[in-house]
């Protein structure tokens, strides 16, 4: 993995269409046993809903993938629903939705849409991350090469995630393993070699709110 998408936290969507309710339940999964028994849940909350139709997909690679309409007509609802997971590329997650039959029947086109846009909903309520793999790097300088750093940092887009000031400036940075290596010799050239990489730790991270998640 170098990078990916994967849901934080699992949300909910609801939209109606010519009467029919259709509610998103959105769900991190790490396998496929996670993915059975949310399902299983989420039918037995709405065990009086006329459909429950799920999706999800597992793996770095989107390597397991499943979905299924529910008693809704073949590829109306599990394969578009699929189809939205893997277009908006997240990873490790699984969906379920659960429509309530408003007395209007939606024809093929009308389903594809609605259970697609359910889909949508239910991503826009749930918090996503982009998790990444890198570097937690520890650089140990003097108040000379603080503002050459952080001057370095800022150009790459990174961020400062921790720092301690004494006699000398201990900072951290989350770096994607890409940038590790050009990042360190930048910033040996910058401080004349007077920098100390303190720490070099393999980590996969993201960012929630401009707060760092280190996994």
């Amino acid at each position: 993995m170098k990078q990916m998408k994967i849901v934080y936290e699992g949300g909910e969507g609801e939209l109606i269409e010519k009467k029919s309710r259709f509610i998103a339940t959105v769900r991190p999964v790490e396998s496929e046993e996670e993915a059975i028994e949310f399902i299983a849940a989420m039918r037995k909350k709405y065990w009086n809903a006329t459909h429950n139709c799920f999706a999800y997909v597992i793996g770095e690679n989107h390597q397991t993938q499943r979905c299924s309409d529910d008693g809704e007509p073949q590829g109306t609802a599990g394969r578009p629903m699929l189809d939205v997971l893997l277009g908006e590329d997240v990873h490790n997650t699984a969906v379920v939705v659960t429509r309530y039959f408003g007395g209007t029947l939606l024809g093929t086109g009308g389903l594809v849409r609605a259970y697609s846009r359910a889909v949508q909903e239910g991503l826009k309520g749930s918090r996503i991350i982009e998790k990444k793999d890198g570097t937690l790097l520890s650089i140990r300088t003097d108040y000379n090469g603080i503002g050459k750093i952080q001057y370095l940092l800022g150009q790459r887009g990174l961020s400062v995630t921790n720092s301690e000031y004494t006699d000398i400036v201990v900072i951290e940075t989350l770096v994607p393993e890409a940038q590790t290596g050009e990042l360190k010799e930048a910033v040996t050239e910058a401080t004349n070699g007077r920098a100390e990489f303190l720490r070099e730790e393999k980590v996969s991270f993201a960012f929630l709110d401009g707060e760092p998640l280190i996994f």
